[in-house]
């Protein structure tokens, strides 16, 4: 028998002065019109992808149900039940509020930042879901409205010669030529052979002729048909992601994203202010307080939150707004299934400075069977004007692909 997540005892979560729910703060006011509705059960199935994607549903007494993501990781589905208790009997309409309920409930266990708040954000996107289909809106109409009908999408490029700039060329040219996209991305933090110390995060000089060289081959073969971003995934020096910046000024990169380690903020800013390269960041920060500061101090030229791990649909949304004060655009990073990956769809089209949603499964060839009909078309997903996400998940495909061990929610 495994351990019941939902009854464990948290001290702070019973204590908390600052408790959020409908009952302490005296939400009892009738609302008519098909909205008095209570959350009866939270639910959750690992997928097996090319990531473990946590798939959340949240159910009512109304028979209706809301899917949502979580960022992928141990823990997630543990900390989702764990949260359980504090949903049941709230009313799902109520999305900022119990989001800060949970913030505030799971402070003691880490809802500053990292993996609790990661599955705070698969609540709140199956909240939005939720919440669409009762009140019979698409969840972009929920964050203020549409600035355009379909979202752009980037392709995370791999190859198996991965190191090969020519290699990474050709797979460059395939994916605008075969698979219709107009952006790209392709990894830079890949060995070169000349490496002499992977952990002091020094690049030689041969190392950064050998990137520059990717980079060259790959944004001189697709020109003008494609912007081409570059990763580095947090792997270099300061000192080393200026030189590299440097190095590829002359290339039309779209970004380098995520050259240094992102704990220091000040190293951040010194890199971003050293080049003309534009840098990309946020990844792996946290809910609007962490981004803002980014941005504040001009240590970023494009923010790219991941959904489903930042805080989820309105974070997202919130972080965006302050880009946005600063005319810095979004590109919003992704490696989810198709739900979280429609969720942050609909947030593009409800903000003006969005650039890109990433697509990290183009080799994953069952990757939108999860759910009915295309995602992705010609290089871009068409905002769906249906209820909610506006997505439904074929729960056949979901059950073929689940993690070993696991058990499927129950139907919507």
């Amino acid at each position: 028998m495994g351990i019941d997540y939902e009854s464990l005892r948290d001290p702070n979560a019973e204590y908390t002065m600052r408790d959020l729910s409908a009952e302490t703060m005296g939400v009892r006011a009738k609302r008519g019109g098909g909205r008095d509705v209570e959350i009866t059960d939270v639910q959750t199935t690992m997928v097996d992808g090319n990531f473990p994607w946590t798939l959340v549903r949240v159910y009512t007494d109304a028979g209706v149900a809301g899917t949502g993501e979580a960022y992928w990781g141990a823990g997630v589905p543990e900390l989702i039940a764990r949260m359980k208790p504090f949903l049941v009997g709230e009313n799902p309409l109520d999305i900022d509020r119990l989001y800060e309920h949970l913030i505030q409930k799971m402070s003691g266990e880490g809802s500053v930042e990292g993996v609790t708040v990661t599955a705070v954000a698969g609540i709140e996107v199956a909240l939005h879901d939720l919440a669409g289909k009762i009140l019979e809106l698409p969840a972009y109409q929920l964050l203020g409205g549409k600035y355009r009908d379909s979202m752009r999408v980037y392709c995370d490029c791999h190859t198996e010669e991965e190191a090969d700039p020519e290699a990474c060329a050709d797979e460059a040219e395939r994916v605008v030529e075969e698979l219709g996209y107009d952006a790209l991305k392709f990894d830079l933090d890949v060995p070169s052979g000349l490496e002499k110390d992977r952990a002091n995060r020094h690049l030689r000089p041969g190392e950064i002729r050998h990137k520059t060289e990717i980079v060259e081959q790959v944004t001189e073969r697709v020109l003008d048909r494609a912007d081409v971003a570059f990763d580095c995934h947090w792997t270099f020096s300061g000192n080393s992601a200026e030189r590299l910046a440097d190095a590829i000024e002359e290339f039309d990169v779209w970004w380098l994203e995520d050259p240094v380690p992102p704990e220091n903020l000040e190293v951040q800013e010194r890199v971003t202010r050293s080049t003309t390269t534009p840098i990309a960041v946020g990844e792996n920060r946290y809910r609007v307080t962490e981004l803002r500061r980014l941005v504040e101090r001009g240590a970023v030229d494009i923010v790219a939150p991941d959904l489903p791990k930042v805080g989820g649909m309105r974070e997202t949304r919130k972080i965006a707004d302050v880009a946005n004060q600063h005319y810095v655009p979004v590109a919003m990073h992704n490696v989810a299934s198709p739900v979280a990956t429609v969720a942050a769809a609909h947030v593009g089209t409800a903000i003006p400075n969005a650039l890109a949603v990433e697509f990290h499964s183009y080799e994953l060839d069952w990757w939108d069977d999860l759910v009915e009909g295309p995602v992705i078309e010609d290089g871009e997903i068409e905002v769906p004007e249906e209820p909610g996400l506006g997505i439904t998940l074929d729960m056949d495909a979901v059950a073929e692909h689940m993690v070993d061990g696991e058990e499927l929610f129950d139907p919507a």
